[in-house]
């Protein structure tokens, strides 16, 4: 009977947390735009990136999170962090402030998962009602000096570079014998059930 209790109990809670994961942007992709502008593709980008970190990262084991390939590549979770402060740099071009290099507090796993999918749709509705991507330039600035790139480097450097190591979280799971869910399409932007 203990042991139908303990079952019941670890259902209930996993059916919780899957659906508070559920609640986090990009479980699915955002309807696409009626009209392609600038602005709106720029947007899907960030929710392709936005859907693709989602599944990467759901489910992930504190061994998937401690993985790293060989002794000179980064962990998963380092990777994580890289990727956030990708998201950061997006997410500040998307609101017109400058990067720093201020510290940023230590969070979970579960903090920054969240923390980076926020960032990155708060960055897709902005970018989404856009009528001029040029306003969006990558700013980096550390004391007095100050360093501008156009929206074009937003492109290539980290909505790019933040699919790449996506990718690599993925492929590392897999190292770690947790493969991408199943049922995930890329393509369509949805989970089958």
């Amino acid at each position: 009977m203990k042991t139908l209790y303990t079952l019941i109990f670890t259902i209930l809670i996993s059916s919780t947390i899957m659906a508070q994961d559920s609640k986090l942007p990009y479980y699915e992709i955002p309807e696409a735009p009626k009209e392609y502008t600038a602005g709106t593709v720029a947007s899907r980008m960030v929710d392709g990136l936005g859907f693709r970190f989602y599944w990467a990262t759901e489910g992930l084991r504190p061994e998937d999170l401690n993985f790293k390939p060989n002794d000179q590549a980064r962990t998963a979770q380092e990777t994580l962090r890289h990727i956030y402060d990708l998201t950061t740099v997006i997410l500040n071009s998307a609101f017109k402030k400058p990067n720093t290099g201020q510290k940023v507090p230590d969070m979970t796993f579960a903090e920054m998962r969240k923390q980076t999918l926020l960032n990155l749709e708060k960055a897709s509705k902005i970018f989404r009602k856009a009528k001029d991507m040029s306003e969006f330039t990558i700013v980096f600035q550390r004391g007095e000096n100050k360093t501008e790139f156009p929206f074009w480097n937003q492109i290539n450097g980290p909505i790019s570079d933040a699919l790449w190591h996506t990718g690599q979280i993925v492929s590392f799971r897999r190292s770690s014998g947790n493969p991408f869910p199943k049922g995930v399409s890329v393509l369509t932007g949805k989970k089958r059930q």
